[in-house]
């Protein structure tokens, strides 16, 4: 079994910065792409940022410029580094990752940590 854990979610005011991190633990041989997605109540999950096991990255057109995605490959790690948050980047946001076990993969997701960026 894989899980992934998510941490640094909270209460933050518009203006400020957040760091989330997100751990991939258990039955692991790799892990190929990793990212975050965010959800807000009422709206359907999206793509925030993506990173693949090479370090290459896409993100959001409302992530450019703002946010930043790394990795840890040693710890099975990713990260998002939030700056400039606004309002509307409030949001439950989810870690999500394909990871290898032995010839196969498979997509797992966090449970989710909450951002609120308050006015």
């Amino acid at each position: 079994q894989v899980q992934l854990v998510e941490s640094g979610g909270g209460l933050v005011q518009a203006g400020g910065s957040l760091r989330l991190s997100c751990a991939a633990s258990g039955s692991i041989f790799s892990v190929n792409t990793m990212a975050w997605y965010r959800q807000a109540p009422g709206n359907q999950r999206d793509l925030v940022a993506r990173i693949a096991s090479g370090g290459g990255t896409n993100y959001a057109d409302s992530a450019k410029g703002r946010f930043t995605i790394s990795r840890d490959n040693a710890k099975n790690t990713v990260y998002l580094q939030m700056n400039s948050l606004k309002p509307e980047d409030t949001a439950v946001y989810y870690c999500n990752a394909d990871i290898m076990q032995g010839v196969w993969s498979s997509e797992y997701w966090g449970q989710g940590t909450q951002v609120t960026v308050s006015s």
